[in-house]
């Protein structure tokens, strides 16, 4: 017959004084209380391994820190998992292993890794303003937040006050952003699955609202403001150049000297500064390459088409046109971006092929194949189509601009 195992007493745990040498007191089924030399006390859980069926030990703390009836506790739940042929072992580290994961990937810790890739597909303004929004309105709340462990309604409680001063577009492309983190999270293991999928439905849509700006026959009056505007040289530049040029505010305020062609009557702007982050080169017409004539005695000899007033060695603000529609009396009416809408709308309805207007407004065909046809092949007919619009404004400039005029440069293209 087996010899049965007397139980402990908590009387002989707390009594149990130090020898020479270590030695263990069994409470039965493997638990036991190694007294060491020094006093000090430690449990242990005799066990065989249920894969190799080899003989082994782990230790559930020290007594007093663990109670005898703690460590009987934590000897049911291993010999549970025994009978599940699961080491009671390996899955304690296992599971110290994953609180240490968890703890390291913080959600600051994973959108940091996600955005170091993000930056790289957008323009350096962009990346700035998301990182910002960021730590605005979420890392207060939730970047030091293991990311296993946010759940949708805490999300939506940190995006709640964002959206309760009405900046609901704010909130929904923080929203965006906080689904592709955990996307990124769900890709490289750290998460099984992404929780915040469906918080977009917690908040009110926001209202559409398109750049301001003007119709095209209304074209010939805003030339005419600008020439009679009180805006620094530098600056009337600037917005004569992106309405010639069809190109974004900030992509014209950066331009340098170094990415004009005039040989070959292009300017080409290099991918990292670009929105999709692809080169993009813009066909000069005689009137963009005048405007570069008017900014050479100014900038000719700097990095910059258009410096900053205050410090030559960088380039003017991105803001720099903007505020001065402003001052022109365009607030709420034309916005620096709405010149390309109104560049966009002028062309559409004189007729011209919407492919071109699109390469020539750099934006993404989302087919890749025709992307790739149209940017090859669209930069002779970008040529004629930019050289039309130049003239345009410049007919709209002196008054000649009608239906008729407009029809008859169309015949030549």
């Amino acid at each position: 017959m087996a010899k049965r195992t007397t139980p402990l007493t908590n009387t002989e745990v707390k009594q149990a004084k130090a020898k020479d040498k270590q030695y263990k007191l069994s409470d039965g089924d493997g638990l036991q209380l190694r007294v060491m030399p020094n006093g000090s006390k430690q449990w242990l859980l005799d066990y065989i391994k249920p894969i190799n069926k080899k003989r082994t030990s782990m230790t559930f703390g020290k007594y007093p820190e663990v109670s005898l009836a703690e460590a009987r506790k934590k000897r049911v739940a291993a010999r549970e998992l025994l009978a599940k042929d699961i080491d009671p072992k390996e899955f304690k580290d296992d599971k110290h292993r994953e609180q240490l994961l968890s703890a390291s990937n913080t959600f600051k810790s994973v959108a940091t890794d996600w955005f170091a890739i993000k930056k790289t597909t957008i323009a350096e303004n962009t990346a700035k303003s998301l990182w910002r929004k960021f730590e605005n309105h979420v890392f207060p709340k939730l970047g030091h937040r293991p990311i296993d462990k946010i759940l949708a309604p805490e999300a939506i409680e940190a995006l709640k006050p964002l959206a309760a001063k009405g900046n609901l577009e704010t909130t929904g492309k923080i929203i965006g952003h906080l689904n592709n983190i955990m996307t990124h999270a769900v890709n490289t293991g750290i998460l099984h699955h992404n929780p915040l999928s469906g918080i977009r439905s917690a908040f009110q849509t926001p209202k559409v609202t398109n750049m301001a700006t003007i119709r095209p026959n209304e074209l010939g009056q805003l030339m005419k403001d600008i020439s009679y505007a009180s805006i620094k040289l530098v600056t009337r530049c600037l917005i004569e150049w992106q309405l010639h040029t069809m190109t974004r505010p900030s992509e014209s305020a950066k331009a340098e000297w170094s990415e004009i062609d005039l040989e070959n009557k292009l300017w080409v702007i290099p991918a990292e500064r670009m929105k999709m982050r692809l080169e993009h080169k813009v066909p000069l017409s005689p009137q963009a390459i005048e405007i570069l004539e008017r900014l050479k005695p100014v900038s000719g000899d700097r990095q910059h088409l258009f410096p900053s007033y205050n410090n030559h060695h960088t380039h003017c603000n991105t803001e720099s046109a903007n505020k001065a529609l402003g001052r022109m009396g365009y607030k709420n009416r034309l916005v620096a971006h709405g010149l390309r809408a109104l560049a966009s709308t002028t062309l559409n309805e004189q007729g011209h092929d919407p492919d071109v207007i699109e390469a020539a407004l750099a934006h993404v065909d989302k087919n890749g194949v025709r992307r790739v046809y149209n940017r090859a092949e669209y930069i002779e007919r970008r040529r004629v189509l930019m050289c039309w619009w130049s003239q345009h404004i410049e007919d709209a400039a002196s008054g000649k601009t009608s239906i008729e005029d407009n029809l008859k440069h169309l015949k030549v293209i």
